[in-house]
C-alpha cells in the first residue's frame, strides 16, 4: 500500500470510477479540531472521519511489529468499528449504529484491519468475515478499487492482497472471472521503454493510458511480492527493469524497484505528486518507498531513503502522528534497524504516545523467536455521495502497507 495505502494506506483516495491519485496516501493531516469525539481507545488526535481505521490500524501492527503489546482498549476500539457485512469504513462514531448504504465502507480500511488483526491473533471471526467481504468486492479484472464498483488501482489491489496474506489465503488463487489479483497489476505496469519505465501506474486515465506513479509504484512492488505492510527485507536480487512480453509478478516488482531506486537516487526522497502541492519531499511515499525496495532486493538497495529519512522525518512524524510512526517503523523493520533510535528518534516511544498506553513491550516479533529458535539449535520452521470525494483529497498523504491466529501464528 502504505499505505504502499493504507493506510496505508494511504496520496489522495481515488474518486470514484475514475483516474485520481493514489488511494493510499502519505501525510495524514486531517483538520487539527476534530469535528467529532475522540474515543479513548484510538490513536492521533487530529479528526478520524477519513482515517481513523486506517491510522489506527497501522498504529496496531507498527506495534506488533517491533514486539509492544497493544492496548486492549485500542483493539477493541478497532474490532468495534467492522460491520456486520465484514467491512470496515475509515470511521463510524456510533459503533452501536448498524452500518446502512449511506455508510461508506472501502477495501483499503478493511485490509488494513485484515493486516493488524491477523498480526495480534486471536480475531480469525473478524478477519473472515472481512477476507469474505473483500472477496466480495473483487472485480472482473481481478483487482479491486478503494470502493465496490470503483476501478481497479494499484494500491488498493496490493493492499489487498497484503490482506490476503496475512489471512494464510493464496492471493494467487483470489479469481474473478479467471483473473487473480496479479493480472491486475501485472495490466497496471509500465513497459521498460518510454517516461516512467518499470513503473506502476495508479489507474488509467480516460484514454486508457498508464502514467508512473511512485506512490502506487510502491504499493504495486510490495503487491506483487504478495507482501503486506510490514515485511522484512528480502534476499539480494536483481533490479533491472526487463521487457518480457507479459513480465510475470516477480518481473514486475524488479521493473517497479527499478524505477523507485531511480527516482529516489539523486535526493534521496521522492517528491509529492498532490494537484497543487508544491515541489517537495514526500515523506510517507519515500519511506514506503523504502519498505518496497527492501523487500523486493535487500535492505542495502534501501540504504539512500533510508538515511534521508533517518535526516529529515522526525519533524514530519511528529506533526503526521501515528501512520506516520508506523510507516517510519514499518521502513526500519524492512532494513533491520533499530526504530528505538531512528535519526535520534525513538519511534516506539513516539508512536506509543500518540494513543492509550500499551500493555507491554515484552513481546518477541516473529524474527525474534525466529533468532532464539535458531540460536538453541531448534527447527525454524452502492453511490458515493460529495462528501466522499472532498474527504479523500482531506486526507492525502495518510500512507500509501501477519496472523497470529488463536490456533496458530500465520506469517507472510
Amino acid at each position: 500500500m502504505n499505505v504502499r495505502r493504507s493506510a496505508a494506506v494511504l496520496a489522495a483516495t481515488a474518486v470514484i470510477g475514475a483516474a485520481a491519485a493514489p488511494a493510499v496516501a502519505a501525510d495524514p493531516t486531517p483538520s487539527a479540531s476534530p469535528s467529532v469525539a475522540l474515543p479513548s481507545g484510538l490513536y492521533g488526535g487530529t479528526d478520524p472521519t477519513y482515517d481513523g481505521v486506517w491510522r489506527q490500524s497501522l498504529a496496531l501492527l507498527a506495534q506488533d511489529t517491533v514486539g509492544v503489546r497493544p492496548s486492549a482498549k485500542a483493539v477493541d476500539w478497532l474490532t468495534g468499528q467492522q460491520c456486520a457485512n465484514g467491512a470496515f469504513a475509515a470511521f463510524r462514531a456510533d459503533p452501536a449504529k448498524a452500518c446502512d448504504a449511506q455508510l461508506m465502507v472501502d477495501t483499503n480500511s478493511t485490509a488494513a484491519a485484515v493486516q493488524a488483526l491477523a498480526a495480534l491473533g486471536g480475531h480469525d471471526t473478524a478477519i473472515d468475515k472481512a477476507v469474505t467481504w473483500l472477496k466480495s468486492a473483487q472485480n472482473a479484472d481481478g483487482g479491486w478499487g478503494y470502493a465496490p464498483g470503483g476501478a481497479s488501482d494499484t494500491n488498493s489491489t496490493s493492499l489487498v492482497i497484503g490482506a490476503l496474506t496475512a489471512a494464510g489465503e493464496k492471493s494467487g488463487e483470489a479469481l474473478k472471472g479467471g483473473q487473480s489479483p496479479y493480472d491486475a497489476l501485472v495490466k497496471l505496469s509500465l513497459p521498460c521503454t518510454g517516461a516512467g519505465s518499470g513503473a506502476f501506474a495508479f489507474q488509467p486515465d480516460k484514454a486508457g493510458k498508464l502514467a508512473a506513479n511512485a506512490d502506487a509504484t510502491a504499493a504495486g512492488v510490495l503487491g506483487a511480492l504478495g507482501k503486506g505492510l510490514a515485511p522484512k527485507a528480502g534476499r539480494p536480487a536483481d533490479a533491472t527493469c526487463a521487457d518480457a512480453g507479459y513480465p510475470t509478478p516477480q518481473q514486475a516488482a524488479a521493473n517497479g524497484a527499478a524505477y523507485l531506486a531511480k527516482a529516489v537516487a539523486k535526493d534521496g526522497y521522492l517528491k509529492s505528486v498532490l494537484p497543487g502541492a508544491a515541489d517537495q519531499p514526500d515523506y510517507g511515499n519515500t519511506a514506503d518507498a523504502v519498505v518496497a525496495l527492501a523487500a523486493q532486493g535487500g535492505a542495502e538497495r534501501a540504504r539512500t531513503p533510508l538515511t534521508w529519512l533517518q535526516r529529515n522525518a522526525a519533524a514530519w512524524a511528529k506533526q503526521s502522528g501515528p501512520a506516520a510512526y508506523a510507516q517510519l517503523v514499518f521502513a526500519a523493520h524492512a532494513t533491520g534497524t533499530d526504530p528505538r533510535s531512528f535519526g535520534g528518534t525513538d519511534l516506539v516511544a513516539a508512536l506509543n504516545a500518540t494513543g492509550p498506553a500499551p500493555q507491554d513491550s515484552e513481546k518477541p516479533t516473529p524474527s525474534q523467536k525466529q533468532d532464539d529458535e535458531d540460536s538453541d539449535g531448534k527447527d525454524s520452521d452502492d453511490g458515493y455521495g460529495t462528501w466522499w470525494t472532498v474527504g479523500v483529497f482531506l486526507v492525502a498523504g495518510i500512507g500509501i502497507g501477519f496472523l497470529i491466529s488463536g490456533r496458530r501464528k500465520r506469517q507472510p
